[in-house]
C-alpha cells in the first residue's frame, strides 16, 4: 500500500510541480535563490519523502554554503538520494544521465531549474556539459554530481569518475563531500517498493580546488573518496570494500531535520 501511494504521489507531484515550474518558464519568470526554480523542487521533495514516510536529518550544517558556491559530491545508491539531498541542500543544480530527460514533465522541468544532462556514451558531449556545468557554478550557482556515476547495490563506495573533478577544479569552487545513508532501506536499487524510514545526509568539511589544475584531479578524486569513505566507516562501519549489515546511527553528530 505504501509503494501504491508514493507512486501515485510521484505521478501528481511530477505532474503538477512540473506543470507549475514549466509554466515560470514559459512566462519569463526570473531565477534566483528565492524564485519559483529553486520553491518547486523542494515542494516537489517535500511531497514525495511524506508520501514515504521518510524524515530527512542533516549532520553538521555548518558546512552548508553562505552566498559562495560549491560543488557537492555524493554517494549514490538509490533513487531516494535525489528527493533526500534536495531536502537537504539549497538550492542547486544536478548534473545528470540524459535518459533522465526523456521522462514526461520531470525531465524538461528539471531542466527548467538547473539540472544539466550529460551523455555518458560521448566523452566529447559529457566533458562540454562539464564546462557548461562549471561555468554556472562561477556565476554563483551549486552544483551536485554523483561521482560514481550510477546507483550502487550498498553503501561501499565505487570507483570514481574523472568528470566531476575536472568540473570541480575547472570551476575553481570547493567540493563538500556528502553520504547520503538509509535511502537503500526506504527505496532500494534492485526492487520496486517505498518503505517508511530515516535518511541520513552527512555533509563533510568542503575540500578547496582554487589553484589546482587538470593533472590534479585524480589526487583530488581519492583526497574526496577518502573522507566519505571514513565518514561511512566511522558512522556505519562500511568498509570500503565489504558492505556489513547497518548499523544504528550516530548519536553524537550535530543534526537538524530538513
Amino acid at each position: 500500500m505504501r509503494t501504491a501511494f508514493t507512486a501515485l504521489a510521484l505521478l501528481v507531484g511530477t505532474v503538477l510541480f512540473g506543470s507549475i515550474t514549466l509554466l515560470a518558464k514559459l512566462l519569463g519568470r526570473p531565477y534566483g535563490p528565492k524564485s519559483i526554480y529553486a520553491k518547486t523542487p523542494r515542494w516537489w521533495a517535500s511531497w514525495l519523502l511524506g508520501a514515504a514516510g521518510v524524515k530527512v536529518v542533516v549532520h553538521d550544517a555548518q558546512h552548508l554554503p553562505e552566498g559562495a558556491p560549491r560543488v557537492f559530491m555524493a554517494n549514490h545508491v538509490s533513487w531516494f538520494d535525489i528527493p533526500a539531498m534536495i531536502a537537504a541542500l539549497p538550492h542547486y543544480g544536478f548534473v545528470a544521465k540524459r535518459e533522465l530527460e526523456k521522462i514526461p514533465f520531470f525531465g524538461a522541468a528539471a531542466r527548467a531549474v538547473g539540472v544539466i544532462y550529460i551523455d555518458r556514451e560521448n566523452r566529447k558531449a559529457a566533458f562540454s556539459a562539464y564546462d557548461d556545468a562549471a561555468s554556472k557554478i562561477r556565476a554563483g550557482q551549486h552544483v551536485l554530481v554523483y561521482p560514481e556515476g550510477t546507483r550502487g547495490f550498498t553503501y561501499a563506495l565505487r570507483p570514481f569518475k574523472k568528470g566531476p573533478f575536472v568540473l570541480a577544479i575547472g570551476s575553481g569552487a570547493p567540493i563538500v563531500p556528502v553520504i547520503v545513508y538509509g535511502t537503500i532501506e526506504v527505496n532500494p536499487r534492485t526492487e520496486f517498493r517505498a518503505s517508511p524510514g530515516t535518511v541520513h545526509v552527512h555533509l563533510l568539511e568542503p575540500i578547496p580546488t582554487e589553484g589546482l589544475t587538470y593533472a590534479d584531479r585524480d589526487e583530488l578524486a581519492e583526497r574526496v573518496r577518502q573522507r566519505m569513505a571514513d565518514c561511512l566507516y566511522a558512522n556505519y562501519g562500511v568498509d570500503p570494500a565489504i558492505e556489513p549489515a547497518r548499523r544504528a546511527a550516530p548519536r553524537e553528530a550535530q543534526s537538524a531535520s530538513a
